[in-house]
This record gives C-alpha cells, structure tokens and sequence, in this order.
C-alpha cells in the first residue's frame, strides 16, 4: 500500500485575515475542501507524489503551485484581492461544501464583524422554494428566528428575534448591498418591499453590538445583497418559470455580464395568483438594475435602481370561533393593499492603498402604501359603508461613507473603522374614507374630497446625522478586543391633526372634531461597546460582546386612528443594552456549530396591554412603555456531514442533517402594574426549534425540514382569548417542507416544492390593523414546480 500524508495550512488576506471557504483543490485528483471560519484547511490521506495545488476565493486572485510531496507538509497561503469574480467552476466548488450557510468574516468590504454573531444564507445553495420568498425554508438555518406567514407568495417579510416583534421585520435594520430600504430607517423602520429570493445572492445576518456601525436598533442587521452579472462572460441570460397551487404563477428573467469595463445585471420577476383563501388574490412586479463601471483596479462606480409595484386582495382576519371552524374562510371581502416603491442608489469602492479603503453609498427612496377596507372589530359583520383609507408616500435620502484602515501594532495587524452617516426622510400620512365608490368592493385608493371626513392628515420631516467607530484590536495572533462608539444626532418632527371621531351604528360619522398638533423632538446621544474575539482553533471560536442601545419612537407611535389601538400620547424612546457569548466552529468542513447565549435589557420598552374602553366596553390594544423587560436565551446550531462516516473518501454525494434551538426566557420586571409584572413579553415564544436533511449527488438535490415554534402571547397582560381576536394566544405549531432539485444540464433545470407537507392548520399572528384584524391563517398544503433554463 502506497504512503499516504496530510497537507494542511493557513489561507489569509494581505491584512493577516483568514479568509473562509476558500477552494483548495489537487488538480486531476479528487481531493478537495474548503476552509473553515478561520481559514484552516486539511487534506488528508494524499499519496505522496507530485501535484498542482489550486487556491481560489471569492474577490481574490487564484493562486496555483506545484507541490512535491513526500511527507506531511504545511502550506500557508496569501491571496490578493482582485476586482473580478472567480469563474463558475470555482463558485460551484464552494457551493458543494457550504449547504448554504456560511458566516461573515471578521472584515467584509468596510465592516466589522469580529466578536458579533453572524449568519450569511448563501441562496444558490440552499434547496428551497425561492419563487414564493418562502421564509421558513429559507431562514432554517438560523437560529431563534420567529416569523410571521401574512400570505403565501413572500410579499412581505416579517421575521424577528429574542422576543421583538416581527411585523415587517421592523427591530431589524434593513438593508440591500449595504443600504437602507424600508420605508423610513429613522421615523417608520417598516420593510414593504423585499427582494425576491430569486433575485438574492445572500442574505447577512449580523446580532450583538451591531447598533454601533449600523444605528439604534435592539434586533440586529438584515442585508440583502443581490446577484450580479457574470464576470467571464458578456452575457448571460436566466430564465425561471413556476407554476403552484391556487392559480400561483411566476416569470423570472434576467440578463447580466462584463463588457470591458462595466459589469452589469438586469432583472424582472412577475408573480400572481388566488391565495388559499377567498379575496386573496394578488399581482406583483418586481424589476432591477445595476451597472458597475471598473474606472482601474482601485476604483470602482456602480449606479443601482429597484422597482416594485403590488396589488393585494386582503382576506382580512378571523376570530377564535372561526378559525376553529373554517380558516380557510374570509369575512372581509372589500379589503386592498397597494405598494409602489423606487430605490436608488450610487456607491463608490476606492482602495486608496493596501492599508487603506474607502466606501461611500448614496441612496434615496420614493415610495407609497396604500390601505384600503374595513378595520372595525372582525367579530362584526361588514356594513357596506364607506371604506378607510390609509395613504402615506415616503421620499427619504442619505449617505452613508466608511474609511477602513490597517495598521501594525507590535507585528500584529490592526483595523480602525470610521464612518460618517447622514439621513433625512420625509413622509407624508393620511387617513380618512375613501370616496363614494369605496362602498363598494373595487380598489379604489381615492379620498373624499374634503378634510371633514378626514382622521389623520401628518407630515413627518425627520434628521439624523451619525458618527461612528470600531477598531480590532488584536493583542496576539488569535485574541482581539473590538471596542466601538457612535454618536446619534436625531431629530423628529411632526405637523398637522388628528381627529377625534364618534359612529353611529351603521358606521356613518356622526361627530369629527379635529384637533391641530405640532411636535419637534430633538436628541443627541453617546453609545458604546465592546466585543471579543479568541480563536483557539479551526474549530473553536470563542465570541462576546456588549453594547447599548437605543431606538427612538417612530411616527407610528404618533397618532393613528384604529378602533383596535390606541397610543399613549407620553410615550417615551427606548433605552437598553444586549450582551452575547457564544461558540462557534468548524471541523474538518464536516461538524459546523455555533452556541450562544444572549440577553436584552429595556429600561423602558414599548408594548402592548389589553384595555377595555369604558364606554362601548370594546376591547383595544393600547400602545405603551410597559415597563423594564429582561430577555435571557440560549441560540444553537448544528450542522453534520454523514457520508464522510461511511466512507472518507466518498466524494459523489453529501448527506447532512442540521438542527438549530433557540429557548428565550422573556420577561416584564421591577413594574407597579399588577396586569403585568412578571408576565411574559409578547411575541417571545419558549422555544423554537427546526430541524432538517439536506442531500445531494451529482444533479440531485433535495431538503427536508421541519420548524416548531411554541406558543406565544400578542400582549404584556398575557390575555389567553378577546372577542375581537386582536389579542389572545398564539398556539404551538409544527410545520414541514420539502423541496428538490434536478439539474438536466448545465443548461436546464427543474425544481419542486410542497409547502407544509401535513397539512397543518396554524396561524402566526393576530393583526389589530392590515392584514387583518384578527386572526391571519397561514395556508394550507401547496405544491409548486419550477422550470429554469440558463443560457
């Protein structure tokens, strides 16, 4: 039996940063892997002999030696960075080995990520129903995620974290190629658009310490960053056509490449369908461009544009009775939702040396959302009255730049980011009824024409300028301290009324007395932290950090006339803090694992209590600083490759099963209110658990997964049922998928899906306004199959 040894080493940028998921590859040999987190890799079991190493990254210049090896050897690598991609084969190689998750480096572009929790899904590698934006296939993989299922073609998102409320991911900073895109970032953090899994390269996920570089927020950073042309080609052109349940049809299309010096993209998607539930049709379109024009190797432009327009039928919401009976029923048939949204952006990558980069992103937004229908309580019929008629228009912009640099400090290399934001928005918002014609059940987004039949008529200016800093501190070869501060100038205003409305019975206004208001709230604050990073090994990372935060009330919390919430007209920012400690590593590219533990502290958090009006004796949710909240939890992750176990050397087909846990014990505490001291925070479920297979071999593809979530309450009293089904529990629910892949050619590709493959019947969440109020259902079993053809 020939003599077999290991080839290991180390491969790292210019700055020292290993670099993860690098390819290393024998050439003309089976033996291949990919580095870990830190940049480690390991080949085992190669015949000694002559070879031809290749070493290839992603935004890095490939590297090839030739190696005569006769006994264990180490090999440590520097790759530069290069302005091209890598070519399809090297991005397929990583693909095989990541089953699409994957984390952030400690440096990425001009960010920080040392000594934070982070999550990278890598969308190519994951089986799973992107045509329907399908967030419980898509987020499996990460850990204490709860969301809300509004409707069942992904139009919205709703996902949140540790006990914060999912509704449009809002305790989320939200982002596309580094850029805010929710309808306000300052006054109104609500996300309407999101992109279309189909259009998404990866999704980052960054929790702990990340309000130092990314704002006041106490959920973390989402970032979408979307697919770009490819980088050997002139042109390359996609096409995706999916077919599903209820009327469910889908076109994706898209056309990108390099000319010279511009690297280009394009892409349109047209989706449309019934919806599971009576009045639930919808149609979208959603269109995007980018160019990228390469001035020379340090300087690069690219100029970026996203449209989206939908019109949604809302099936409105249900009471407890009804769901139990029928949730596949709609008692709200005159209900609309329309969104426009236009993004832009410009951003300028300079690599001013090789110690020093410079980031400056500009974007701006002009949008709207329109609301149409009837929000009186569900458990009464529709009378046929005119509609409400909520519209608000968003035009915001800012920019946000970052200079990143690098340093030595006694032979170890360092990392000092700064960075400069600036930001003004501005928003329109006005309630009312909708004319004559909203008696009946068109969409018709027109008021009437005069003040008197208006609830709410606001602008919204608001600034904020911020500075901010981080440094990486790296004290040996593996521990690093990350302190980072940020200062927030915020500025919010407000101007115009509201009104203060009596109905009779038929809904018919009887009493408007409008009331004038002006408000200006200026704030100007210091925040810090500090995080550790201590890499042991390849495969075990040690990360903690601390930081404060704050997050200020947004208009929203303003002034909104609903029948199901009311406002506290005193209500006050949020102030706190979140802390992480956790492990994380990976063995071999075959166990990958992260274990955390976690807390958030609000001094004074925002929530929701059940309240009796004490005249009609109607039920409402009112609006508040509850009281302190305590969030504890743990966060875990798990990740196996089988096969390797039957035979190391099998290389044709990967087998791994994954699970992740999240228990969170949240609380309301030191409150004089006895309705709610002590009782659990609202949208904090005990556990959420998900659990999956993913296969593959050669063209095959296939996934399995199942998600528990536990029960949860929809308010800090805790109200196990209401009448009007705004508030009330949330029961546990199980729900399973399973979704495959077959690739034809390299041309030609089908996919399938069937969304909650039991057919369970479960909902997410209780709305006391749009998409409800009431009870949302979540659907029922569907199937989906897609047809792709790649040119």
């Amino acid at each position: 039996m020939a003599q077999t040894v290991t080839l290991k080493g180390h491969i790292k940028t210019a700055s020292g940063e290993g670099i993860p998921s690098a390819s290393i590859v024998l050439q003309n040999t089976d033996f291949a892997t990919v580095c870990d987190s830190s940049g480690d890799y390991r080949l085992r079991r190669i015949k000694t002999g002559t070879y031809t190493l290749e070493v290839s990254a992603i935004g890095y210049k490939p590297q090839t030696r030739s190696l005569d090896i006769h006994e264990n050897l180490t090999l440590n690598l520097v790759l530069e960075e290069s302005v091209q991609q890598l070519n399809a084969v090297s991005v397929n190689a990583e693909r095989a080995k990541t089953f699409g998750i994957t984390r952030l480096r400690a440096i990425e572009g001009t960010t920080i990520n040392a000594g934070k929790k982070s999550e990278v899904i890598v969308l190519d590698d994951i089986t799973a129903n992107k045509a329907t934006n399908n967030s419980r296939q898509i987020y499996a993989k990460v850990a204490g995620l709860n969301i809300w299922e509004n409707d069942g073609a992904g139009i919205q998102l709703g996902i949140g974290g540790r006990g914060l409320n999912p509704n449009r991911v809002t305790n989320f900073n939200t982002r596309q190629n580094g850029y805010d895109m929710s309808a306000d970032a300052l006054g109104y953090p609500e996300s309407y658009y999101s992109p279309p899994a189909e259009l998404t390269s990866r999704i980052e996920i960054l929790r702990g310490a990340s309000s130092l570089q990314y704002g006041t927020q106490f959920g973390g950073l989402i970032n979408f960053k979307l697919k770009e042309g490819a980088a050997n080609k002139p042109i390359e052109v996609t096409s995706r056509e999916t077919v599903g349940s209820w009327g469910f049809f889908n076109t994706t299309n898209s056309i990108g490449g390099t000319v010279k010096k511009v690297q280009y993209y394009t892409f349109f998607q047209h989706k449309s369908g019934n919806g599971w539930r009576p009045n639930a049709e919808f149609n979208v379109n959603t269109a995007y461009g980018s160019a990228t024009y390469t001035v020379n190797p340090k300087l690069a432009l690219t100029f970026q544009y996203t449209y989206m327009h939908y019109l949604a039928h809302q099936p409105g919401g249900l009471t407890d009775a009804e769901f139990a009976i029928d949730a596949h029923q709609s008692v709200r048939a005159r209900n609309w939702f329309k969104v426009n949204w236009n993004l832009g952006a410009m951003l300028l990558d300079y690599q001013i040396n090789e110690n020093l980069r410079f980031n400056s992103r500009f974007f701006g937004l002009s949008a709207g959302r329109y609301a149409l229908g009837n929000l009186d309580y569900i458990n009464r019929l529709d009378p046929g009255t005119p509609r409400d008629l909520y519209k608000d228009n968003y035009t915001n912009y800012g920019n946000e730049s970052r200079l990143l640099y690098t340093y030595k400090l006694k032979g170890n290399p360092q990392n000092l980011l700064l960075g400069v934001r600036y930001y003004k928005g501005f928003t329109d918002r006005r309630q009312g009824l909708g004319n004559s014609g909203s008696t009946g059940t068109t969409s018709d987004f027109d008021f009437v024409n005069s003040d008197a039949y208006a609830y709410s008529k606001y602008n919204f200016p608001n600034y904020n300028v911020a500075l901010f800093a981080e440094n990486i501190v790296r004290l040996n070869s593996k521990l690093s301290i990350i302190p980072g501060v940020r200062f927030e100038n915020i500025i919010t205003k407000a101007d115009g009324f509201y009104s203060l409305i009596n109905k009779d019975q038929a809904g018919n206004i009887i009493f408007n007395q409008q009331i004038q208001e002006t408000k200006n709230n200026t704030r100007h604050f210091l925040i810090g932290g500090i995080g550790l990073s201590y890499l042991q090994s390849q495969g075990l990372q040690v990360y903690a950090n601390i930081s404060q935060n704050y997050r200020a009330i947004n208009f929203n919390d303003i002034r909104s006339v609903n029948p199901n919430i009311q406002v506290d007209p005193n209500l006050q920012d949020e102030r706190g803090y979140s802390a992480d400690l956790g492990i994380r590593g990976n063995l071999a590219g075959l166990f990958n694992y992260d274990v955390s533990l976690f807390t958030i502290n609000y001094a004074n958090r925002i929530g929701t209590v059940q309240k009796s009006d004490p005249v009609s004796f109607n039920i409402y949710r009112y609006r508040t600083n509850v009281s302190q909240s305590r969030s504890l939890g743990l966060e875990s992750f798990a990740e196996l490759e089988l096969l390797h176990f039957i035979d190391k050397q099998y290389s044709k087909a990967r087998l791994s099963v994954f699970t992740n846990l999240a228990l969170i014990n949240a609380r309301y505490i030191n409150s004089d209110e006895p309705a709610y001291r002590n009782k659990k925070v609202e949208l904090a479920p005990d556990v959420i658990f998900k659990t999956g297979l993913s296969y593959q071999r050669k063209r095959f593809s296939a996934t399995y997964q199942l998600a528990y979530t536990s029960d949860q309450f929809t308010d800090a009293t805790n109200a196990v049922f209401t009448a009007n089904a705004i508030d009330g529990l949330v029961p546990a629910y199980t729900v399973m998928d399973l979704s495959g892949e077959y690739k034809l050619s390299r041309i030609f590709a089908l996919q399938g899906s069937i969304n909650n493959l039991a057919n369970a019947r479960y909902f997410t969440r209780r709305a006391d306004s749009y998409p409800g109020p009431g009870i949302i259902p979540a659907d029922a079993r569907s199937f989906f199959l897609t047809v792709q053809v790649k040119l």
